[in-house]
């Protein structure tokens, strides 16, 4: 049985560890591991966490020794794994019963694929189910993806013989890191969509997606675009120079603005219909 490496960047949020725990548990899937990475934490997340998983060997806790930010510590949490397959999730989120085993079955049964993700489920602080975010759809993937507006996100399980194929997520980042993650993985292969919610995110007012970090996450994801449009070699999009050197959010974001109209997104939907 493959086994798959949950991981878990934590900072300030042990609080909320009960439910991933009790999530992680009880997945269908029995083979796993969990890598959690502590940020150097203020509160006593680590004595919560220390204190739920108690002498589980399954559970690796990892400590920062200093604030390194959530791209180092994502990036750690990877270079720590064992398993085959891994995944992240959240401290404060948690897992359907069944996210690995169905993440599982389509990437053995499918060599063509490198990772899976899943719709997700919008819960309110304390994890009670409220929407499923659906703007998460399959996708087509080429050069020219970068995954903006937002179409893959949790839950996203990945090959690690994919993963080391990369340069691993940029260390340097504090936000945008799974976008950082998708588009690197996604330049190794492809991502199948499962149209089922496998996670939940709890929406607080701690979530460092909250509206007060959206702005900086803009700008990061701007950058990671901008990364991954040289790493393709993309030198020009609908006939605009793509700057060799990243100035700002607005330059790149216009670039891309051609796959937002009704035309390029109906031609995506047809041109993965017929390759389906």
């Amino acid at each position: 049985m493959n086994k798959i490496s949950i991981l878990i960047a934590n900072y300030n949020n042990g609080r909320y560890f009960k439910e991933c725990y009790d999530s992680i548990i009880s997945q269908s899937h029995a083979s796993w591991e969990v890598i959690i990475v502590d940020d150097a934490s203020t509160d006593n997340s680590l004595e919560i966490i220390h204190n739920i998983i108690k002498e589980d060997p399954r559970f690796k806790v990892y400590e920062n020794s200093s604030n390194k930010g959530c791209g180092y510590t994502k990036r750690r949490c990877a270079e720590l794994a064992t398993g085959d397959y891994c995944a992240y999730l959240d401290p404060d989120d948690a897992l359907y019963p069944h996210a690995l085993e169905w993440s599982l079955e389509e990437l053995d049964d499918n060599d063509k694929i490198i990772a899976t993700y899943s719709q997700l489920k919008f819960c309110d602080e304390k994890l009670k189910p409220k929407n499923i975010f659906n703007k998460i759809k399959q996708v087509h993937n080429n050069k020219y993806f970068f995954n903006c507006p937002i179409q893959i996100s949790a839950f996203f399980v990945f090959k690690r013989s994919a993963y080391l194929k990369t340069e691993g997520i940029n260390p340097e980042l504090t936000s945008a890191v799974d976008q950082d993650l998708y588009l690197k993985l996604l330049e190794v292969g492809d991502a199948l969509f499962i149209k089922e919610p496998l996670y939940k995110y709890r929406l607080h007012p701690n979530g460092i997606s909250q509206s007060r970090s959206k702005q900086k996450a803009k700008d990061s994801f701007s950058k990671v675009i901008h990364d991954a449009m040289k790493r393709r070699g993309i030198q020009e999009i609908n006939n605009k120079s793509v700057p060799q050197t990243y100035t700002n959010a607005e330059e790149i974001y216009k670039l891309l603005e051609y796959q937002t109209r009704i035309l390029y997104r109906l031609k995506t939907k047809a041109t993965l219909f017929l390759t389906m």
